[in-house]
C-alpha cells in the first residue's frame, strides 16, 4: 500500500489529536515536547507530519531538551527533511527563551505573618493619596503574596467595590486567602458602617470557594486599623 497516499495529513486528526486545537481544548501543559516543536516548525514534510518530524528531531538529541538547545543550525538543516534554516532559527530561539526564563531570577513573593506586613507592603502607595482607593492583596497557601490588585477609587470619604471582580481575579489566581486593604484620606483609622458591611460582604462570597479573608487593613499617614488585630472578622 501507498504509505504516502494512506497516510493522513496533520489536519485530518481529531481536533483534540492535532497540537494547536489540542492546546485550546486542555491547555498547553497538555502538550508533549514533540507537538510543542511542531507547533514551531507548522508543518513537516512528505513523509511525515510536523509532530513525527519534531519526534525525531527529539529522539536525534536522546530526547534532552537541554542537548537539542545546543544544536547549531547545520544540525537541524542537514538530518531532516522539511527542516530549512527559517524552522532551525525559530526552534533554536524557542530553546534560548526557555533557557533564559530558567536562569532569569524568579521575584520573592513577600510573606504576610503580621498586620505589619500587609502595612509595610501598602503604604508607600496609599498615605499621601487625596482619595480613597481599596485594594486586595491575593496570598497562596504559604501566606505569600501572589498579586496586589487595586480594585477601584472614589472620592475623599468612600469608594464602590465590586465583589465580583475580586472574587474573578482571585479564582484566576488560583488564590488561597484575601486581604483587603484601602486608605482614609482624613487619618481617622475608625471603620465606617460601609467598610464593616464591604468586609462582610466580601468575606461571605471568599467563603464559597474555600477562600479566607485573613484581614482588612485601613491605611493612615501615622498608622492603620487592623480588623484581625482587632477581632473584627
Amino acid at each position: 500500500m501507498d504509505r504516502k497516499r494512506d497516510k493522513l495529513k496533520i489536519t485530518e486528526w481529531a481536533a483534540e489529536d492535532r497540537p494547536r486545537e489540542k492546546m485550546m481544548l486542555h491547555g498547553i501543559r497538555s502538550l508533549s515536547n514533540a507537538e510543542l516543536i511542531a507547533i514551531l516548525i507548522g508543518s513537516g514534510n512528505v513523509d511525515e507530519t510536523a509532530v513525527e518530524l519534531s519526534q525525531r528531531i527529539l529522539n536525534a538529541a536522546g530526547n534532552s531538551l537541554n542537548r537539542l538547545g545546543k544544536y547549531g543550525i547545520d544540525d537541524f538543516v542537514k538530518p531532516f527533511k522539511g527542516i530549512g534554516e527559517a524552522k532551525a532559527i525559530t526552534i533554536m530561539a524557542a530553546l534560548e527563551i526557555g533557557r533564559r526564563r530558567r536562569d532569569e531570577e524568579l521575584p520573592r513573593r513577600p510573606a504576610i505573618t503580621h498586620s505589619a506586613d500587609v502595612y509595610s507592603l501598602m503604604q508607600g502607595q496609599m498615605i499621601d493619596l487625596p482619595h480613597e482607593e481599596f485594594w486586595v492583596l491575593l496570598l497562596n497557601r504559604a501566606n505569600r503574596v501572589i498579586d496586589t490588585l487595586r480594585v477601584s477609587q472614589g472620592g475623599t470619604a468612600a469608594t464602590v467595590v465590586d465583589v465580583k471582580l475580586i472574587m474573578r481575579s482571585a479564582l484566576q489566581q488560583l488564590a488561597s486567602a484575601l486581604i483587603l486593604c484601602h486608605n482614609h484620606p482624613s487619618n481617622n483609622l475608625t471603620p465606617s458602617a460601609a467598610d464593616d458591611k464591604v468586609t462582610a460582604k466580601i468575606k461571605a462570597a471568599a467563603a464559597l470557594f474555600d477562600m479566607a479573608v485573613l484581614d482588612h487593613i485601613i491605611v493612615g499617614e501615622e498608622g492603620y486599623f487592623s480588623y484581625a488585630d482587632e477581632g473584627r472578622l
